[in-house]
């Protein structure tokens, strides 16, 4: 028997497998699949104060090894998503969910926060600082260590829950924005969100994507979140969750070697809508094969 479970501030997963915020929705498109509850949690779709229908389309680019998306939050705000998806999403997954909140400004980033606090199911709040397909909403506060420091203190004011920061790859040093998280009361980190890509139709001689540019996900950035896990992990010392590329069950023994202590699926699932199933399938087997009896034994290992 080998141990797959893992701690995230308190809040114990049977295991460390996390579907990304914005590919997995409110877990509905998915209930049909698999029983959505042999999921360590689930990061729900990212959530604003107001409802938000999104950039305008085309929204998706794709890409060798990835895609670039500019969806642009779409999401039906947070008086709906509290009064309706969460409830529905609490009849088909019964473990505590993560809560992915973005703003436009510390006060909506605050109100969301406050909210989340008062839902039960909801076990850690996830802060978007860091969202490239967006037009001036988030990256602002996630390139800058000042900025991203007054996110935090504002939202761990009006929260008793944990409070992971999402990070931007998109900066010259993301230890150092790291380090700025943790000294202003991070309970943890997510990252990385995705880097900033684009495509141009050489046949129109215009940009893929209506926004221009989005954010570039899947398997081509791996080798980057993997660096950039590695790299803050051994600059802070309160808890990663990464992402960023993770399609294996190898991926993700190597995203938790490099510190992570559980691991978000983002474009995966929309390439390969069992690939969360299939990797808690095989995490026990490939734990066996390399001699790890607790998973939580890996975290960080390579120094």
């Amino acid at each position: 028997m080998v141990d797959t479970s893992v701690n995230l501030s308190g809040l114990v997963l049977d295991n460390p497998i996390i579907p990304a915020s914005g590919t997995f929705g409110f877990g509905q498109e998915y209930k049909d699949f698999y029983d959505i509850n042999i999921l360590g949690s689930i990061s729900f779709k990212g959530t604003t104060v107001d409802m938000r229908f999104g950039n305008m389309q085309p929204r998706i680019a794709e890409c060798t090894a990835g895609l670039i998306n500019s969806v642009g939050l779409q999401n039906p705000g947070l008086e709906k998503v509290i009064s309706e998806e969460l409830p529905n999403l609490a009849k088909i997954y019964h473990k505590k969910v993560i809560a992915n909140i973005s703003g436009f400004s510390i006060d909506e980033y605050v109100k969301c926060a406050e909210a989340m606090n008062e839902v039960d199911m909801v076990g850690i709040i996830e802060v978007n600082v860091s969202c490239p397909n967006v037009h001036n909403g988030g990256m602002a506060y996630g390139v800058c260590p000042k900025s991203v420091s007054e996110v935090t203190k504002a939202v761990k004011k009006v929260t008793s829950k944990p409070v992971y920061i999402k990070l931007s790859p998109n900066v010259t040093d993301i230890a150092e924005i790291a380090k700025a998280c943790e000294h202003s009361g991070a309970d943890g980190i997510s990252m990385i969100n995705t880097l900033l890509g684009m495509r141009i139709d050489i046949r129109k001689k215009a940009p893929v994507i209506a926004n221009k540019m989005g954010g570039f996900s899947g398997p081509a950035i791996f080798p980057i979140a993997l660096r950039m896990v590695y790299q803050v992990a051994n600059a802070v010392k309160i808890p990663i969750i990464g992402m960023g590329g993770v399609s294996s069950t190898s991926d993700v023994i190597e995203m938790m070697m490099a510190g992570a202590t559980a691991v978000q699926i983002g474009a995966a699932n929309l390439v390969n809508p069992f690939i969360c199933k299939e990797i808690i399938d095989s995490l026990p087997s490939k734990m066996q094969e390399l001699n790890i009896e607790k998973l939580s034994d890996i975290i960080g290992i390579v120094k």
